[in-house]
């Protein structure tokens, strides 16, 4: 095993603060994804919080603001499972950066997004007996991690729109795949929010306050916007600040430059549809685009899931590029280049996936 538990094959991107993910292949055909090769994003170093001594502090905009152990969360609440899909919003950022060079972010290949049961207790419930003031309209998350690349260093946060924190999918979930959350992942307790990009699942909780406005945090206010191209990415006006994920979808094998014998060939990979939308349709092509066919989609495991897709091509001698797209429950189609997608952040690369392989 490697760092914070993970397995050998991940490729780690940064030691301190810990970045890593997993080769395509370790996604494949599982779906959910076992936390040794769950894909791990972080701003600071990793929090080693005794659960005994975690709390969580309730307050803003809020009639009865609260002061909440793990053993009174635990307690007052229901339980409840929700298996999602989280996704970084620098996912297959290396597919804009053979468009264009963009300095200072990490190269993300095809792993920063993996699929977990989470457990825990709805946000909505514990707002709910918080009871809302007049102005409520987001809600913000606050951690203890410090991450020194934030303008001054502070801790990291974010928020999302009070009408995402109470439509009751999101959670204060302290258990992964049925085992306590591994400080890895946020443990002992952290935010999920199902179908929003992977910034907005706040891990290390400490802090939920409810306002009037978006976070000022730096990691809501000034990163994770959608610039137009020549933008300043260290100033926070302008742009689009990042929440629901958009459909996306990629190959997961064969890998990339792999070398394939002729004949009939097992490709799979993942369909994501984002916040409110489901995957309706996944095609692939064995030649770039020119011809297609309809993949098989796998069961559906969740409203906030990826789906599982695969299907076999008859590949003859040569290279070939193998490509799929997606369409979603609102018949909208992956974007077909990463060219048209370019922006100073690296971020939302939800173009059709390619892989490049060679058959003897």
């Amino acid at each position: 095993m490697g760092s914070w538990g993970k397995c050998d094959q991940m490729i780690v991107h940064d030691a301190e603060p810990y970045n890593a993910e997993p080769p395509r292949t370790a996604l494949a055909g599982r779906p959910l994804t076992p936390v040794e090769v769950f894909y791990a994003r972080n701003h600071g170093p990793i929090q080693q919080i005794d659960p005994d001594m975690w709390c969580l502090e309730l307050g803003g905009l809020v009639e009865r603001p609260k002061r909440l152990s793990l053993g009174e969360l635990r307690a007052r609440f229901a339980h409840h499972d929700v298996v999602a899909t989280l996704q970084c919003a620098g996912n297959r950022r290396a597919g804009l950066l053979a468009v264009r060079a963009i300095p200072g972010e990490t190269p993300w290949g095809s792993g920063a997004i993996s699929t977990a049961r989470w457990t825990g207790v709805g946000l909505a419930d514990v707002l709910r007996e918080a009871g809302l003031r007049p102005g409520a309209a987001h809600v913000e998350f606050t951690a203890p991690d410090v991450a020194t690349e934030a303008r001054p260093p502070g801790p990291y946060g974010a928020s999302i729109p009070l009408s995402k924190a109470t439509a009751g999918e999101v959670l204060l979930a302290w258990a992964m795949n049925d085992r306590p959350l591994p400080p890895v992942h946020g443990g002992p307790v952290r935010v999920i929010v199902p179908g929003y990009v992977g910034a907005r699942s706040v891990k290390w909780v400490s802090r939920v306050t409810v306002r009037e406005r978006p976070s000022d945090n730096y990691f809501q206010a000034v990163r994770y916007r959608l610039l137009p191209p020549g933008a300043d990415t260290e100033r926070a006006d302008g742009g689009l600040q990042l929440g629901p994920a958009g459909l996306n979808a990629d190959i997961l094998m064969p890998d990339d430059g792999a070398v394939l014998c002729a004949g009939p060939t097992e490709v799979s990979g993942y369909a994501f549809g984002g916040d409110h939308r489901g995957v309706a349709r996944v095609d692939v092509s064995p030649d770039g685009g020119r011809s297609w066919r309809q993949a098989e989609l796998g069961p559906v495991t969740g409203a906030w899931a990826w789906r599982l897709w695969h299907t076999v091509l008859d590949l003859p001698a040569g290279e070939a590029t193998i490509t799929a797209r997606a369409w979603d429950t609102a018949a909208t189609c992956q974007p077909e280049h990463a060219a048209s997608l370019w922006n100073p952040g690296g971020y939302v690369n939800t173009a059709w996936p390619r892989v490049r392989v060679q058959v003897r």
